[in-house]
């Protein structure tokens, strides 16, 4: 990659049109770090930030024959990552929706038919994300929480070691958590707790 640091953004772009690994990697080095802080200046969310920035270079990557930036590289750049940042705060507000429906259920009892709705909509976000788990620990996953097995009463069903289902578990909460944010996470307990205590409405 000698020298590609000193070649303007034009000369990186036509590169990378050729299929250059070097010229993307010296874009994504060049442009990273201020984009990061950009970005972290206005969604304080270190994950949620390195996920925005992955998405993007994954998109450049996969789209670098076809893909144009109509002013140039840098100002592409920025606008991509404001945009990102824009969607996430409008699916935040869809979360908030949901959560805020969720809580005056908990409050009320006795769900109104959006407060249903949205109830329906947000279980079914949650369970959306834990079918993506990857096949053993989903099934871990719902053992320990849908059928409420223990750890070991898992592994003796699975042929697996206490151990590696204690982990398996660990790793779906820690998953489900950087998913679904953590008030959202929060949600999911309480939708845990109370579907196993209360009678089915939904």
């Amino acid at each position: 990659m000698f020298g590609y640091e000193s070649y303007d953004d034009v000369e990186l772009i036509i590169l990378l049109r050729k299929g250059d690994l070097n010229a993307f990697t010296t874009i994504h080095k060049r442009y990273y770090g201020v984009l990061y802080s950009h970005a972290y200046k206005r969604l304080p969310d270190r994950e949620e930030v390195k996920d925005i920035l992955q998405e993007l270079f994954t998109y450049i990557w996969n789209n670098k024959e076809t893909i144009k930036f109509n002013i140039n590289l840098q100002a592409y750049l920025y606008t991509a990552v404001r945009n990102k940042i824009l969607n996430v705060f409008k699916h935040q507000k869809v979360k908030s929706d949901y959560i805020t429906s969720f809580e005056a259920f908990l409050v009320n009892d006795q769900p109104t038919p959006d407060e249903t709705l949205r109830i329906k909509e947000l279980i079914s976000i949650i369970n959306a994300e834990v079918r993506a788990l990857p096949p053993q620990m989903r099934l871990i996953f719902e053992m320990s929480r849908n059928a409420n097995l223990s750890h070991l009463e898992i592994a003796e069903k699975l042929q697996i070691s206490p151990l590696t289902v204690k982990k398996q578990v660990n790793n779906s909460l820690r998953i489900l958590r950087v998913k679904l944010g953590t008030h959202f996470f929060m949600m999911f307990f309480l939708i845990f707790f109370l579907f196993h205590l209360l009678p089915r409405q939904f």
